[in-house]
């Protein structure tokens, strides 16, 4: 519709053909409002940066890569900085896990273990954050052990959760056949609705399967950057990390669904 004479033109006039409610764009903004949501969409920038360099390597001669690496590089500094909080969440988790005890022993086990490697991860890739950048006064040489003990100790909690998960999918396995066996029984309280606890667990198993593509993507980064000589490739980085980057955004959408 044209604007008359006598009304001035509003830009923002566009904003009503997204109607009175706009539930995705309330989801985006719950998404990117969260400190998980601004960091994954970052991560995808980052990796995926080093799987369009390899591509412009090869077919452009080298043209702008320069420029992506000026926006990749500040985008990993950034990333680090968002973690400067990191080791509260796990302060609050073991909380957690000690007075909400998972069925499992050895489960808890893996999870208290899983926890200590991130207390020791957190500070040492704080220190090589600082150090890397002059902020405190370490050569080079420390500053790279630093950062290769911090990634061992990466390393470690995604070795761990292979296990954590192993064990996660146990107990759902265990669930099911008991809820399966009282169905057959018909052993059902009347407060039960055992389709609804069906779902539950479908759910819980594919949460599982995301968090283990999730963690496949990370094994190879860590090794990676656990080691003092390491070849592997920088476009397989991206590779890796973007396809983990992925599944990170589709978890944190989910979770703010």
């Amino acid at each position: 519709m044209a604007t008359s004479a006598s009304e001035p033109f509003n830009p923002l006039a566009i904003a009503k053909y997204l109607g009175p409610s706009n539930p995705r764009l309330d989801h985006l903004l719950r998404f990117l409002n969260t400190v998980r949501g601004t960091d994954k969409v970052l991560m995808f920038i980052q990796y995926w940066s080093k799987i369009l360099i390899f591509i412009l390597q090869k077919r452009a001669g080298g043209r702008g890569i320069d420029r992506i690496k000026n926006l990749a590089g500040p985008v990993s500094d950034f990333r680090i900085l968002l973690r400067y909080y990191g080791l509260l969440p796990m302060v609050q988790y073991m909380h957690y896990i000690e007075y909400n005890p998972s069925p499992s022993p050895f489960h808890q086990a893996i999870e208290r273990l899983q926890n200590w490697a991130n207390v020791i991860y957190y500070p040492l890739e704080h220190i090589y954050w600082l150090g890397a950048h002059q902020v405190i006064p370490l050569s080079e040489a420390k500053t790279n052990k630093i950062g290769i003990w911090s990634c061992r100790f990466w390393a470690t909690y995604v070795v761990l959760e292979y296990v954590r998960l192993y064990e996660q999918y146990r107990m759902l396995r265990q669930r099911e056949t008991s809820l399966l066996k009282r169905i057959k029984a018909g052993d059902i309280a009347d407060d039960e609705d055992p389709e609804q606890e069906m779902a539950a667990m479908k759910k819980e198993r594919f949460a599982m399967l995301v968090n283990a593509g999730i963690n496949s993507g990370y094994l190879p980064l860590t090794v990676h950057w656990s080691l003092e000589n390491s070849t592997f490739p920088d476009v397989l980085v991206g590779v890796c990390g973007g396809f983990a980057s992925l599944l990170q955004i589709y978890a944190a959408w989910r979770d703010t669904a």
